[in-house]
């Protein structure tokens, strides 16, 4: 049914003359367009006729007569079916974008219904927009196509570039153009505010002045008015923006025009289907590195945590995905936690549809040691700890294990994970089910002194009874980890290790030709150097030939850093008790091993190294020597150099060469000659010789450095 009726008049335009009469005359047709959108076929035609000649004053009261008969045609009027009466709109030639003809006729009194269409199901979306391109495409239709909502015509543009016409879209530059768009009602929105602002200051100082209330409510009004109307344009317009972004040459257009910082922007707004547009796609924009830095630098983040909770379930979902995204990076996952997320995203764990991606970006929060702390004071770890129990003997889901790996790293949340039960049901689990991934939490756990540690001691025996060879070594590592921390005073290593026969299982591991992987053996080396606190656990072991065994591993792993620092560890605990201090001195060649590393790149090496090279040196006078000449050497080297190759007199004449060029001291090292190094002035000793026991007292002010060579000594040893 055809639901319009033209109503077709004249204008007459008359010049009048200086005497009042006509000069000329103009007569003019003209036709205005009724939309009849109540008209079907259960329509009373005579109220309608009524209804129209009412409104229409074009249309006499003498015509209704007429109107109703012509709205009686319209209601039982049939398309004719005849392929000659029936027109395909088809103007122009637009070979690029086929697949945009139709079967039926484009009808321009029909706009409101393919607008309709837009929202039905994807066929239905197609049809519509398809209609409206082709009225479009006739410029006849463009005066009455521009008298509907602008917003219209970007659903269109939308709902074209949901399926193939993205290439009509682009070649028309309608993405350009929707930016334009969003840019221009931005600043509108920034005018409006500012305006309605003033308004409220005015009316807030003036308090009596009533028309100063009135006028600003009215603005209020218009604006919430124009704001609604805008958001609706804002988000069809996105929805555009996004669509197109599908393909990235776009979107990087997109980026260059600050899509990030206007989308950030919006995201002020309360309108929550506009949110989830503009969500979205920063979601899809947060995958790239440059739109992520944009992010960062916008605090974006401190807008989207007022999202989180919220009621709209999509838009709740898609902002923690986005925050799942911007979670990669340190910057923003800081700006999360001084946002106030951490305990939002814990309250969010109790509902289930949220509780995944909650977990991850919580995960990747406690990634970084400054922000696991923070946890302590929310209901996060009692609902992890609640959904551990929970899973019974059922596999874990990673991403809840791997949280609690974190957090059991930070020493106040150990204290709340093992508060009543929790260190026990953990152990009850770990040992049960032989959770590997458990036992590494339990293990984090056992590394903070105080009370935490103290609770282990009712557990050493199960951590014990799980090293042996028929456990899988994962999870051997796991325990001999655990145990390796609990540097408890009370702890009776020497009964733990024959109880459980530990000492043979150890020495086992560090033999030539072990199969055991690497990270199994540095275990066992950071077990040994634990026991070895105790002195008889350390004689046990040093009986045991474990000794030689580390030394072996010592040339076998030096590339090791990790390696080599354990088990010199294990030698400066052993170097506290005589016996197995004598075995270490006499019997091995470890000390010379540790002179060598004490010039070690790494730090840690060189501070292990030295303290126990000290400790040698206090009960073995003759280490002592041999360590205090190699200090000597290394602090000094350069001043050595130097006194042995191109020392002068004050005069500028050879001093340690002849007038042949020869060296006086031939290929012989020149610790060999003292006498070479100081004048006879009272600095050498009685017997001519001299040894790095003079800079001891040298620094201790005992000597002071006097004549010709002061200039020389060394500054320290």
């Amino acid at each position: 049914i055809s639901k319009a009726l033209v109503v077709q008049y004249e204008v007459e335009a008359t010049i009048v003359g200086e005497l009042g009469d006509p000069v000329v005359g103009e007569r003019k047709e003209c036709q205005k367009m009724i939309r009849l959108k109540s008209l079907n076929a259960h329509t009373d035609t005579s109220s309608l006729a009524r209804k129209v000649v009412e409104e229409c004053r074009l249309i006499h009261p003498s015509k209704l007569r007429e109107v109703e008969q012509l709205l009686f045609y319209l209601q039982n009027r049939k398309h004719s079916n005849d392929s000659q009466e029936k027109k395909r709109v088809s103007p122009r030639d637009f070979a690029p974008y086929a697949g945009v003809e139709l079967d039926e006729e484009a009808s321009i009194n029909s706009i409101d219904e393919y607008v309709e269409l837009l929202y039905e199901d994807v066929q239905e979306k197609i049809r519509g927009a398809t209609l409206i391109f082709h009225l479009a495409r006739n410029p006849d239709n463009l005066e009455e196509l521009m008298q509907n909502d602008k917003t219209y015509f970007l659903i269109y543009f939308s709902s074209l570039s949901l399926y193939e016409f993205h290439g009509l879209v682009t070649h028309f530059k309608i993405g350009a153009l929707c930016m334009n768009i969003i840019e221009h009602e931005l600043k509108r929105f920034d005018l409006w505010q500012e305006e309605l602002q003033k308004k409220k200051k005015a009316y807030i100082l003036f308090l009596r002045n009533q028309n100063l209330k009135k006028e600003h409510e009215k603005s209020f009004r218009k604006y919430q008015s124009l704001l609604s109307k805008q958001e609706q344009l804002l988000k069809v317009a996105l929805c555009l923006l996004l669509n197109l972004a599908e393909d990235t040459h776009t979107e990087l257009k997109m980026r260059n025009k600050n899509i990030v910082h206007m989308l950030v922007k919006i995201l002020d707004r309360e309108d929550e289907e506009l949110l989830l547009v503009v969500v979205s796609f920063l979601k899809k924009l947060s995958i790239f590195m440059e739109n992520k830095n944009d992010m960062a630098e916008t605090f974006a983040v401190e807008k989207l945590a007022r999202l989180v909770p919220c009621e709209h379930e999509d838009l709740l979902s898609t902002t923690l995905r986005l925050l799942l995204n911007l979670s990669f990076d340190t910057l923003l996952r800081s700006q999360m936690v001084q946002a106030g997320l951490v305990p939002k995203l814990s309250s969010l764990l109790a509902d289930e549809g949220q509780r995944q991606l909650s977990m991850c970006i919580l995960y990747h929060i406690s990634v970084d040691d400054r922000f696991k702390s923070m946890f302590a004071d929310t209901d996060c770890i009692p609902q992890l700890m609640k959904m551990v129990f929970d899973s019974a003997e059922e596999k874990m889901d990673v991403e809840l294990i791997s949280l609690c790996i974190n957090l059991a790293a930070n020493k106040s949340n150990a204290q709340v994970i093992c508060q009543g039960n929790g260190l026990k049901m953990l152990m009850k689990r770990a040992v049960k089910l032989k959770d590997v991934l458990v036992m590494k939490m339990i293990r984090n756990l056992s590394q903070h002194n105080g009370p935490t540690k103290s609770l282990f001691l009712d557990h050493v025996g199960d951590l014990a009874a799980q090293i042996s060879e028929e456990e899988a070594e994962e999870f051997v590592i796991e325990c001999l980890g655990t145990l390796a921390n609990l540097t408890i005073a009370d702890l009776d290593w020497a009964l733990v290790l024959k109880e459980y026969n530990l000492v043979s299982y150890l020495k086992d591991r560090l033999k030539p030709g072990c199969s055991a992987e690497d990270d199994l053996i540095l275990e066992v080396v950071i077990m040994i150097g634990t026991v070895s606190m105790d002195d008889s656990c350390a004689a046990m072991l040093a009986k045991s030939g474990i000794i030689p065994a580390l030394i072996e591993l010592l040339n076998a792993q030096q590339k090791d850093d990790e390696f080599v620092c354990q088990i010199i560890y294990v030698f400066y605990q052993m170097v506290f008790n005589k016996t197995t201090r004598d075995v270490i001195v006499k019997d091995t060649q470890a000390p010379a091993y540790l002179i060598d590393l004490m010039h070690d790149n790494n730090a840690e090496i060189r501070k292990v190294c030295e303290n126990t090279l000290d400790i040698i040196a206090e009960y073995d006078e003759e280490w002592g020597k041999k360590i205090q000449t190699e200090k000597f050497r290394w602090y000094n080297g350069q001043w050595l150099e130097m006194v042995e190759n191109r020392l002068m007199d004050e005069a500028g004449e050879p001093f340690l060469y002849g007038e042949d060029g020869e060296s006086f001291i031939g290929n012989a090292d020149i610790m060999e000659r003292p006498d070479l190094f100081y004048s006879a002035d009272g600095i050498i000793s009685a017997d001519g010789a001299i040894s790095p026991e003079f800079y001891t007292d040298f620094q201790n002010g005992e000597l002071g450095p006097t004549g010709y060579m002061s200039r020389y000594l060394p500054p320290q040893t």
